[in-house]
């Protein structure tokens, strides 16, 4: 009975992936990071996703008070954090977010206040609909890991 449940999620975990990848919100860099995940860090990608996360929302939150503010004319310091923001999106694979990113540095060349508004929009939609689908994707995996019953080699 376990291993139908296993398979099952192993199914719905690809359909996910597949989804993901369709949609051009993944790219190969995210299957080359699941390469690296093997039984002595089985938590890797969730573990470089989430220090992605973290590091994302502070980006997100520096972009968006930069651009909150009046007097705002530093495009420059906009773009350090844009760069940082697509370095960060392609090493684990968020083609979307990486695309966005691009947008959003050409607005921020032109100096251009209001698209860069509205790139940022995007942005934050965009990333909430990637966090939110990989969060799934972990969580379908940890059922997976359950249900299989996965044995951890014992330690001597």
């Amino acid at each position: 009975m376990l291993g139908l449940a296993a398979d099952r999620l192993r199914d719905d975990m690809n359909r996910l992936l597949s989804f993901l990848f369709h949609q051009g919100i993944l790219d190969e860099q995210f299957l080359q990071l699941q390469q690296l995940q093997d039984e002595t860090s089985p938590n890797f990608v969730s573990e470089v996703v989430n220090i992605y996360f973290h590091e994302s929302e502070k980006l997100l939150r520096n972009l968006r008070s930069l651009l909150m503010d009046r007097e705002f004319s530093d495009y420059n310091k906009m773009g350090i954090h844009l760069n940082q923001f697509m370095g960060s999106s392609s090493s684990i694979g968020a083609k979307r977010i990486r695309n966005v990113c691009l947008a959003f540095r050409a607005a921020s060349d032109q100096n251009n206040r209001a698209g860069c508004l509205s790139a940022l929009e995007v942005l934050e939609h965009e990333y909430c609909f990637l966090k939110n689908k990989l969060h799934e994707l972990f969580q379908i995996q940890q059922q997976r890991v359950l249900a299989a019953g996965v044995r951890y080699p014992m330690q001597h």
